[in-house]
This record gives structure tokens, sequence and C-alpha cells, in this order.
């Protein structure tokens, strides 16, 4: 193998001149980068920027229509990833590549090429203990994936391209589905392995704190070319940042402050089952008003999915009442608190939030077809369909060839704005917004927040759902942090501190936190 004998310091992988053309884009335009062994060097970009292009090619998913790769000084052409994985170039997708119903390790050794016609699988045991005990990781490898954390899963993916021989890595968004502890301890097994001479190339859209924290160099890529390329010591989140997008961005979205109306939604008592059938959603009672921002805090898993769907009308109660301006719709349709003015921008946008294959006309008709403007006597009116959706496509900034375009097409970032033109162009009484801005690049993310700071000036209710603690102390006027399906308390927001809320995410009281 071309890396067998690299040093510290030596550069493993190079591309000189790459360039990748689709119709009608220049997605990478004559890109040069390098790592070298020991090193972690981050390629970060908004949304469309030309890094998963770049990654495909560095991965051999795909062929460079010009330019030229280097493992070891040696230049190489791969045909397929078959090739990168065989000189040592692994590769974790953002999108897990696992099967929840086998085992941690048949997920590591499934398809080796040395697991052979029988498996071994104490010897790969052995084997992939060693690698865990080499690289600080901690794994029940005799667990289903079903049952991990997604942290796990990372470190599953990971061990997978360690167990087939990877001496570079590359990560892709290694941190948009994981907790903050699950991020720490992502982050303390790359500078181990960096430290062992892995070289490491992580893809990142956000989450500029870590990029800092982790990687010595930084490529930033803009529209399909390097803009810059930056020692991480000489940089800080905002000049990253600017960088990305071009232009100074505003991080922190600045609490507004509206006169407080009427009541607008009231949960009481409500509890609710999650999918296994526990109670995820416990007692929870609160009411938020037109121009307010209601933050719910938490960790993934605590009952804020659960509860945000019921409230939708997505998932029964198992007791407790939602009233909407004065009218109880705990047993109604979804479509009957669409029509009632209820708004929900689900987390998934992929397999929630939106049908890929549609065309964005299709998509954005989902919550307007009911409308008598839009249909008649079941026929839908495709000529005001067409007019709406490019208003939305306007408004909202949406970087799309066309309304006609499917939204499994576009970046994650821009499908986010068609799914907010969505429902915010309806000018819902209550938005229900969760996670709306994870996973996003920073551009996209300020676009967002101040989305949703527009429909609270417009006397909207907002809940935010947030694991993003600057998000929540930043937008909401009340924060409500949640720990397995209660709400801990309810702080206003310009008084919320960190520490406070954080200590609630936990299952701590905080004394003096109302409820």
């Amino acid at each position: 193998m071309l890396l067998d004998n690299i040093k510290r310091g030596d550069t493993v992988l190079e591309a000189k001149g790459i360039t990748k053309r689709f119709p009608g884009v220049i997605a990478n335009d004559h890109i040069d980068f390098e790592i070298k062994a020991g090193e972690v060097h981050a390629i970060l970009g908004e949304n469309g920027a030309g890094k998963t292009t770049l990654m495909n090619i560095l991965f051999g998913l795909y062929q460079p229509d010009e330019g030229e790769l280097t493992v070891g000084g040696k230049s190489v052409k791969f045909k397929s990833p078959l090739d990168a994985i065989d000189l040592g170039i692994g590769m974790v997708h953002q999108h897990r590549k696992l099967v929840p119903a086998h085992t941690v390790i048949e997920n590591i050794i499934l398809g080796h090429p040395r697991a052979g016609t029988i498996l071994n699988l104490k010897r790969a045991e052995e084997e992939i203990m060693a690698l865990s005990e080499k690289y600080g990781f901690m794994l029940d490898l005799r667990a289903k994936v079903w049952q991990i954390s997604e942290g796990e899963k990372q470190l599953v993916e990971i061990l997978k391209a360690l167990y087939r021989g990877a001496k570079v890595l590359i990560l892709d968004e290694p941190t948009s589905a994981l907790t903050p502890i699950e991020t720490e301890a992502l982050m303390a097994s790359i500078n181990t392995m960096s430290s062992q001479d892995m070289a490491i190339v992580p893809f990142i859209t956000h989450k500029l704190p870590i990029v800092l924290a982790i990687s010595e160099r930084v490529t930033v890529l803009r529209r399909g070319k390097v803009v810059s390329r930056i020692n991480t010591a000489d940089a800080t989140e905002q000049s990253l940042a600017n960088e990305m997008v071009g232009r100074d961005v505003i991080f922190r979205v600045e609490r507004t402050t509206v006169e407080r109306g009427e009541p607008v939604l009231e949960v009481d008592n409500l509890s609710a089952l999650s999918d296994k059938g526990v109670t995820a959603v416990n007692k929870m009672t609160f009411t938020i008003h037109e121009g307010e921002i209601f933050g719910i805090a938490g960790i993934s898993g605590n009952g804020q999915r659960e509860l945000v769907e019921v409230i939708a009308g997505l998932r029964d109660e198992q007791e407790g009442k939602v009233t909407l301006e004065g009218q109880d719709i705990t047993k109604d349709s979804a479509l009957e608190r669409w029509q009632a003015g209820i708004g929900y921008i689900p987390a998934d946008r992929i397999d929630v939030g939106s049908i890929g294959e549609f065309s964005l006309i299709e998509n954005l008709m989902m919550n307007y077809y009911f409308d008598k403007e839009f249909s008649r006597g079941g026929m839908l009116d495709y000529k005001k369909m067409r007019a709406l959706t490019n208003e939305i496509i306007d408004e909202f900034s949406v970087a799309t060839p066309g309304p006609d375009t499917t939204a499994k097409s576009l970046s994650g970032g821009n499908l986010q704005k068609v799914i907010l033109g969505r429902v915010l162009s309806r000018k819902p009484k209550l938005v229900i917004a969760d996670l709306p801005s994870q996973g996003l690049d920073v551009g996209a993310t300020e676009f967002v927040r101040n989305k949703l700071i527009e429909a609270k000036q417009n006397k909207a209710a907002v809940i935010l759902i947030s694991e993003d603690l600057d998000e929540i102390l930043s937008m909401s006027d009340w924060v409500a942090p949640v720990y397995e399906g209660k709400i801990m308390g309810i702080l206003p927001g310009e008084h919320a501190k960190r520490e406070d809320v954080g200590a609630m995410m936990a299952g701590i009281s905080v004394e003096g936190a109302g409820s």
C-alpha cells in the first residue's frame, strides 16, 4: 500500500486542479487541496459550495473531468470507492450506511474481503477490540445498531473504515446529528487518531467552533472554488463565516421586543407516548401569546419531537388538552389544525418536510391544495400554483433553476427555505419550528432565524425547538428546558443563564425557575 511507510508530516493525499462539471454548473473549479499525515485539515463551505463533489472525487465515487489525484506522492485514478479503500482512504458519510438489525461487529465486517465466505467473528472481534483500544473507542460490539446512540453509530462507521486499513479518513458533517456530549467524545477521538498519524478531512458547513477546536488548517470553498487557505490558529469563528459567505455574517440574532398579545396556544397537562409505547411527554403545561418565541431547550430524545407532533395533530395525546385561540383542538386532524392557523416546520426536511421526487410547485401546494383559490371541483389551478411558487422562491431567496425543479435536487439550506416559505406564506397564528437551523450553513441559518423573528413581529406565536443553546438564548422570549418529557421550568429569555438552562436540561432543578 502506498501509505504504509508514510511518516508524520508527509503529504498523503493531494488534489491538483480538480474540476467537475454537471449540466449547467461547475461544481469544482480547479481545486487544489492536500492533507498530511497526523493533520486535521477541514474543508469549509456553504451548502452547494462544492464540498460534497470534491469529497466524492477523493473517495472515488466521482471521477474528475480535469485534474490529478496523488496518494503517497504517486498519481492515481479511482474507478470506484474500492480503489480508494485499497489505497487507505476511508469515508464516513453524513447519512449512516449501517444495517440497524445487525450487530455492531456484523456491520463493521460486512462486505470486508477478509471476512471470507465463512465468518470468523472471534478473530474479527479481537482485531476490532484492538483498534478500539488503540483509538479510545467505547463500543458494545454485540449490540444491535438500532439500540445504540447516534454518537456510537458514528464510531461504528469510523471503525469500519479503520478496519479496512484507512490512513486518510474523510468525515462528512461529522457532528450534524450528535448531542454536545457525543460531539465532545468524537472530537477527542479525532485528536487521538491524528496524534497517531491519521490524516483527517472533515467537511463542514456549520458548527465553526468545532473547526477551530480540531483542525490545523482550513480550506474554504465558495461556488466551487477555493477562496482561502487558513491556518486555524490565525482564524476566528467570525472570519471563517465571512470567508464562507463572502460578507459579514450576524451570528447572534438580537431579541426584539413585541407587545405581548392574546394567548394563542394553551397546553394543559399534556401527556403522550413515544413510538416505543413509553411516556415521552409527561404532563406538560404552558401558554404562548401573540408575538412571543417560546424556546424549548433539550438534548434529543427528551420528548420534544412527540410534543410538537401532538400539537401539529400528527400524534395522539394520552391525556391533556390543546387549545388554539380559545378553541379546543385536541381531537382535530392535522389538516383541520393547518386550516385553523398552525404551521409546522419539521426537523426532518427530507423524509417528513418534503417529497423528493415532487417539483417545488407540488411540494409548496401540499399546504395550499385545500384552498378554494387553488382548487375547485377537485381540479388544481396550476397557473396560480406556479405564480405563488415563484413568489415564494423570490421572497425566500431559494437558489433553484425554477419551480419545476425537484425537491431532492436542492441543497439542505434551499430545501429548508422552501419549507419555511410554504409555512410562513400562509401567515400562521402559531409557527412550530423544530430544529429549523440544524445542519444548515451559517448563511442559511442566519436567514431562517431572521424569518422566525419576522413572523414574531407579525404577531405569530412561535415554538422554537433547538439543541443549540445559543440559538435558544438569543431568540426566545421564554426558555423551557425539558428533561425526560417534563418541563423543568420556564425562564424569561432576557434573564435565562446558560449554566441554569444547561443544568435543567440535565434534569437538575434550579432555584427560582418558574413553571
